[in-house]
């Protein structure tokens, strides 16, 4: 199938995702989409995420895509411990060992009236200026076994049109596309220790694009989360 993709360029889209799958040019590949003004080749890329997710994973994960955030807002503070642990966690942390060391913080807020601190810190979320990417990532970072990749991820699932998620994957397909003015930034990162100040260059890159993509496709449908998820697939 070709689509017409930026700079009258056509790209055969099943070629660009069979590319995309084998290792080496893959990375080369996230670049050319990045520059790309082809809707279809955007919408492949994102419907793309779901054939990476497991499928006894599917359920949650569809669950958090389509999260209303006024449910969040309404719950009291049982509930938001128990979203927590048995949702938010078990969707960000999906390796056992991973899962087991974060809700061990966690768990820490069920003792001695933790629970009405933790929903304080839900309260807050739901207060501050969402404009401010570095306020918001250290409200959720507040959370017991949240850095700032949990903490990105949380406010992704509940406010995607203004926060992606950040992670190793996001950092490694952006490190391979030149021309953000970012670059170096990202490329000077530890995809694996990320801090809230790299969380806020890399959101800003995501809210930028998500942008981007609304404008050139005269629509609304584009979220940094849905940056987010592309970028989780093309590092893979």
């Amino acid at each position: 199938m070709w689509s017409e993709g930026g700079k009258n360029k056509y790209i055969n889209t099943s070629d660009f995702w069979s590319r995309q799958s084998q290792k080496g040019p893959a990375m080369n590949n996230t670049r050319e989409m990045w520059n790309s003004n082809d809707s279809e080749l955007w919408e492949e890329a994102l419907s793309r995420y779901w054939t990476f997710v497991k499928p006894s994973n599917m359920s949650l994960e569809k669950e958090m895509d389509q999260l209303d955030p006024d449910i969040v807002k309404a719950m009291n503070p049982e509930e938001w411990y128990k979203f927590l642990m048995e949702k938010y966690f078990r969707w960000k942390y999906t390796a056992p060992n991973r899962y087991a060391s974060t809700t061990k913080m966690l768990k820490t807020y069920s003792e001695d009236n933790g629970l009405l601190l933790l929903y304080k810190i839900k309260e807050e979320l739901f207060a501050f200026d969402r404009d401010d990417i570095e306020h918001g990532l250290k409200i959720a970072t507040s959370i017991k076994g949240l850095g700032a990749a949990g903490a990105s991820g949380l406010l992704a699932v509940i406010f995607p049109a203004h926060f992606g998620t950040i992670d190793q994957f996001a950092v490694k397909a952006l490190s391979e596309i030149p021309e953000l003015p970012e670059i170096e930034i990202i490329r000077n990162m530890k995809p694996l220790s990320l801090r809230v100040r790299d969380g806020v260059v890399l959101i800003n890159v995501m809210r930028r694009k998500a942008r981007e993509l609304n404008r050139a496709f005269s629509t609304e449908r584009w979220t940094p989360r849905r940056v987010d998820m592309i970028l989780w697939t093309c590092a893979r």
